[in-house]
């Protein structure tokens, strides 16, 4: 008896030891192998089709994140809201409308970026959508400045888990020889819904169609991306880098070996042998993000996310007011507008050529710069031809900047907290938006536009320092070498 307790008792040891020596090479070195997989895949047609499939659920972010600028002199107009108001957060005015998106953005991307992490990219695309298109839908209808405010920070909640997501899903399903691209490619389809929304705008704000004021019908059209999400998610594969991540080799394994059968059949040969594997870890937390590398990198794009969303938004969220306050009446205001939206997708259409061949530090820093000079000239020209050709520049700027720094962000942290650290990291900007709203309300009170500029010159300035100083080399690396 005794001899055969001992004989079970070596046998429990060995399945022990066996256990704890295999379990993590055999995680790590396939989640390593579907990572490699991933890399060697050459740019096909079913790769593009992905980027584009997100680009399109970036359109409808994108739409119902900076129609807020375009719909609020007619929210005004209503009687709703008021341009400015006595007190510097008073909870009236077109500043704490524009705060409440950015309150529920702030939420969104600290508080929930870790769902994508959990739960998975393509799911959490689905939901979040689906979610911030219902709050706009209730917010169209709103009456007073407190059910409208409410109903934005609802929708703000979605939107931002909504950001967070689609970079992290970009940065995993291509290749480091496109990454830079596929970046551009889904951030000039989405910007393409700022010149649908300002000429929305444009056509609708300054009437009543069948009765109903035209910023609730400019609301409305956003709400039906809702309608579209099932037709893309049906396309999109999980991330088989997330799954691998997960443990969930054999499905992660199914979902690449499709995708690679179909890339395989266009590209018309074998695929390229993938590069020998790394082993990875598979578990991450939050305090990950604070280990060398990573911690400065976490510093480095607090400090620029935080300083990034004043020349953006503040001039964004801003156009047609920032164009009243020049003198332009409210109608030709929403025209000119208009023009300067055209310009949105142009910007990552410029990426399409040079995305991939400079680095993504130089492309961030040159962008700050322009946006630095056009903003300053706009603030002091009073010509519709002028204040139309700086805000075009400011516009191409702002979005070349976008597309490069959405690609950075997500190539700066491991798969296993990718989702986690650019929630973090980004709700740093939406916070930063939430009192921005607020200071550019008062300095457009103040100081004009001028004072508005100078705002956004220093953070420039700001910016331009930050990722010069402390960015680290990303072209042509694949995600893992990046995190290593």
């Amino acid at each position: 008896m005794a001899r055969g307790c001992t004989g079970i008792r070596k046998i429990r040891r060995f399945a022990t030891s066996l256990s704890e020596i295999k379990k993590p090479e055999l995680s790590g070195t396939a989640a390593g192998t579907i990572a490699a997989r991933l890399e060697r895949l050459p740019a096909t047609r079913t790769l593009w089709k992905v980027v584009v499939l997100l680009g399109l659920g970036f359109f409808f972010e994108l739409y119902d994140l900076l129609y807020s600028g375009y719909v609020a002199p007619g929210i005004v107009k209503s009687g709703i809201l008021t341009t400015t108001t006595v007190g510097l957060f008073g909870m009236t005015g077109v500043a704490a409308f524009l705060a409440s998106l950015f309150a529920g953005l702030f939420i969104g991307t600290i508080g929930c970026g870790f769902l994508a992490d959990r739960f998975g990219r393509r799911t959490i695309f689905t939901w979040s959508l689906l979610f911030y298109s219902a709050a706009n839908l209730v917010m169209a209808f709103q009456t007073t400045a407190a059910g409208l405010n409410f109903w934005r920070f609802m929708a703000g909640l979605g939107i931002g888990v909504e950001l967070v997501t689609i970079g992290t899903y970009v940065s995993e399903l291509v290749p480091r020889h496109i990454r830079g691209r596929a970046f551009a490619c889904e951030q000039a389809i989405g910007f393409l819904s700022v010149p649908v929304a300002a000429l929305l705008s444009y056509l609708l704000v300054p009437r009543r169609p069948l009765g109903l004021d035209g910023w609730r019908w400019v609301v409305l059209i956003g709400a039906h991306g809702a309608v579209f999400v099932w037709f893309i998610r049906r396309s999109l594969p999980e991330s088989p880098r997330w799954l691998a991540e997960k443990g969930r080799l054999a499905e992660a394994d199914r979902v690449l070996a499709k995708l690679e059968a179909t890339v395989a059949e266009e590209y018309g040969g074998p695929l390229p042998v993938p590069a020998e594997p790394e082993l990875l870890t598979t578990s991450g937390r939050f305090r990950d993000m604070w280990v060398a590398p990573y911690g400065k990198r976490a510093t480095m794009m607090i400090l620029f996310n935080i300083f990034q969303t004043v020349g953006f938004y503040g001039f964004a969220n801003w156009v047609p007011t920032l164009l009243i306050k020049q003198g332009i009446t409210l109608t030709n205001s929403l025209m000119y507008s208009s023009f300067i939206a055209i310009a949105a997708p142009i910007g990552p259409m410029i990426g399409l050529l040079i995305a991939d061949k400079l680095e993504r530090r130089t492309v961030i820093v040159a962008a700050a710069g322009a946006i630095l000079v056009c903003g300053l000239i706009f603030s002091q020209v009073s010509g519709g031809m002028l204040l139309v050709t700086m805000g075009v520049g400011l516009t191409l700027a702002n979005n070349i900047m976008s597309y490069s720094f959405h690609a950075y962000q997500a190539e700066l942290f491991p798969t296993r907290i990718r989702a986690r650290a650019v929630g973090f990291v980004y709700s740093w900007s939406r916070l930063s938006a939430i009192f921005t709203s607020f200071i550019i309300a008062g300095l457009l009170k103040q100081f004009g536009t001028t004072g508005v500029f100078v705002f956004v010159a220093v953070a420039m300035l700001i910016v331009m320092a930050a990722i010069g100083f402390m960015g680290p080399r990303t072209r042509d690396l694949a995600l893992e070498q990046i995190s290593r």
